[in-house]
């Protein structure tokens, strides 16, 4: 089967850039001595967490408890569950792990740090730290910080955060001074926590851009990011990765034609309507459409407009090409994560137009 056969919309996964996104990954974290959690957020996928944690500790993280039934279906145990647990979702946790996880949830509220610990076997928790972001998490120089540990008792492993605001860093060296940023909150966290005698196990930090450009990670345990692995626009115009690090693209078919534009059937739903690129340097509009061989022999071909089931490419004028209706393209994506969510599975190659292997991802929350 070839890519020329597939029904469209659908995901192209390119193996050989996925396995030296994933090298180049490694190779950053080894030189820091510092394991890597991988995020599964991104793949949901057990054949893409098998080629990712290789040579790994072995723990993965996840952003959905169906993730993690899913991970722990295929025997991956140690999964750390990185969303502010709940009540309700805190009773599947324990489930899950009476049948065999461990999995380790997070928090920031007194309440459910109570919660927690009132459990028959409570799971092993993280408080979440704010390093920056100011999304969720407690400051690491907060009263709280020692009350949550109190609350929390013997169940409490660690703490854990997340630098989101690394997404608006432009250039390695402001990711560079981000990430140290990022470490010297949640190790201070750390050691506030030791200083009043509650053991720390775990130091669990990590963004994708951080990962890849931080220079000093003493006194972090494990790092986890998962969007590397896959790679997209708006991480190449941060410079997480290099332009020719995407790993997947949405296959798609010419569906109209019109004078310096075609209409192909990959809309919102199949691409997303995340504009993150509009902030950086090059505004990629909702894609940048490739040919089938997933190159830019198309130039600056940019989808401009995305309904729910049509996207509107804006061809270059200096790369003319004669596009006939059902003709394929691939759409390299502003924000995989998102790009990615509406699918149920890979199509995977190897450099080729030959599909070599179909891998199945999970959905839902």
């Amino acid at each position: 089967m070839k890519l020329a056969d597939l029904p469209t919309p659908c995901l192209v996964l390119d193996h050989s850039i996925l396995m030296r996104n994933i090298r180049v990954m490694a190779a950053a974290l080894s030189r820091l001595n510092v394991p890597l959690r991988p995020h599964m957020k991104t793949a949901k996928s057990i054949d893409v967490a098998r080629l990712a944690i290789a040579g790994q500790p072995g723990g993965i993280t996840v952003s959905t408890l169906a993730e993690a039934e899913y991970f722990l279906g295929h025997g991956i145990t140690d999964i750390l569950y990185a969303v502010g647990i709940t009540p309700q979702k805190l009773e599947q946790v324990c489930k899950l792990n009476e049948s065999g996880a461990q999995i380790i949830v997070i928090t920031d509220d007194p309440t459910m740090a109570d919660t927690i610990a009132m459990q028959p076997v409570p799971p092993r928790t993280l408080i979440e730290i704010d390093s920056g972001e100011e999304r969720g998490g407690v400051d690491p120089d907060s009263d709280l910080l020692l009350e949550l540990a109190a609350r929390l008792g013997t169940c409490l492993s660690g703490v854990m955060t997340h630098a989101g605001h690394s997404y608006a860093g432009r250039g390695v060296r402001e990711i560079a001074r981000i990430a140290e940023m990022e470490r010297g909150a949640i190790t201070r966290a750390a050691g506030r926590l030791r200083e009043a005698g509650h053991p720390v196990s775990i130091v669990s930090a990590g963004s994708s851009p951080t990962a890849r450009h931080a220079e000093n990670l003493a006194g972090v345990t494990e790092i986890r990011a998962g969007v590397y692995m896959f790679g997209d626009l708006f991480q190449a115009e941060i410079e997480t990765h290099g332009a020719d690090a995407i790993a997947v693209t949405v296959l798609t078919s010419v569906i109209g034609r019109r004078p310096g534009r075609i209409l192909v059937d990959a809309g919102g739903l199949a691409l997303s309507k995340d504009r993150s690129t509009e902030a950086t340097d090059r505004d990629y509009g909702y894609g940048l459409a490739l040919d089938i061989d997933g190159t830019r022999s198309l130039g600056d071909a940019i989808v401009r407009k995305a309904y729910q089931e049509h996207g509107v490419v804006e061809l270059d004028p200096a790369h003319p090409v004669d596009l006939p209706i059902g003709a394929k393209l691939r759409i390299a994506p502003n924000h995989t994560c998102m790009t990615t969510a509406a699918h149920d599975r890979y199509f995977v190659v190897d450099g080729e137009q030959d599909v070599v292997a179909i891998w199945h991802r999970v959905n839902g929350w």
